[in-house]
């Protein structure tokens, strides 16, 4: 629903958008691209995107975001994983999913900067995420803007749906916890041991993409660039790694 209803969290965005200087392309991993076997980046000339969601009003349905893709940049991005050690391939067929199109919106909308699409592998760890993000980092210095999109907590069977006392205690823990080890430069690979671990990240796929992010911006500390929360257990938090803007 951010794609219609932003508010503040679109602005935020824009305002990033507008801020960084002319990118080459975007790569985006995204919670909603899970695949078993290797890492697999969208390869097609124009991706298109998907409406991978059911039960929202019909005017979400028929947005668009008509980015060109970069077969030639996911055939980069693949070889630089496959240095890394990590198995990579091309999926020519792949649109963009809610999570790459809904934050694209906001960010360029215009929709004139090619995009490619990084997928999570089934099965996965943060140390293999964190490695595939040090792999790719070398395409920021190309003009290339790393996306990771998520939620740190994201948990919709607990949402409070009347928001009647804020975010859940629980959801503040885990979050302080996380925004305490990024400012200090240090490992969230054992978030799990973290307060509020269970209830914050119920499964690890909206949390995921920001070790390729971290991994991508060497742990650098972020700024972060909005903050706020919806329905109780859900976090808008977003970060900026780095002078280019790798996020």
């Amino acid at each position: 629903m951010l794609a219609l209803e932003g508010g503040a969290w679109k602005e935020s965005l824009g305002a990033l958008g507008r801020s960084l200087p002319k990118v080459r392309a975007v790569l985006v991993c995204s919670a909603h691209w899970e695949a078993a076997g290797p890492f697999r980046l969208s390869s097609a000339e124009v991706p298109g995107v998907m409406h991978d969601f059911g039960g929202f009003p019909d005017e979400l349905y028929t947005l668009d975001y008509p980015a060109p893709g970069a077969p030639a940049l996911a055939a980069e991005a693949a070889a630089l994983l496959r240095g890394a050690g990590l198995k990579a391939v091309l999926d020519p067929e792949r649109p963009l999913d809610h999570g790459a199109w809904v934050p694209l919106r906001a960010l360029y909308p215009e929709a004139r900067t090619p995009v490619i699409q990084l997928s999570l592998p089934r099965p996965r760890t943060p140390e293999q995420l964190l490695a595939a993000g040090r792999a790719l980092a070398p395409l920021r210095e190309r003009g290339v803007l790393i996306l990771g999109s998520g939620g740190v907590v994201h948990n919709l069977r607990l949402l409070d749906w009347a928001e009647a006392t804020g975010p859940r205690p629980w959801a503040l823990a885990f979050e302080g916890w996380l925004r305490e080890r990024l400012a200090a430069g240090e490992s969230i690979a054992d978030w799990k041991k973290a307060p509020g671990a269970a209830e914050s990240v119920p499964t690890s796929e909206h949390l995921d993409p920001l070790f390729v992010a971290l991994g991508a911006a060497g742990n650098t500390p972020p700024d972060v660039i909005f903050d706020q929360w919806q329905l109780g257990s859900l976090s808008l938090a977003s970060y900026k790694f780095g002078l280019t803007g790798a996020a």
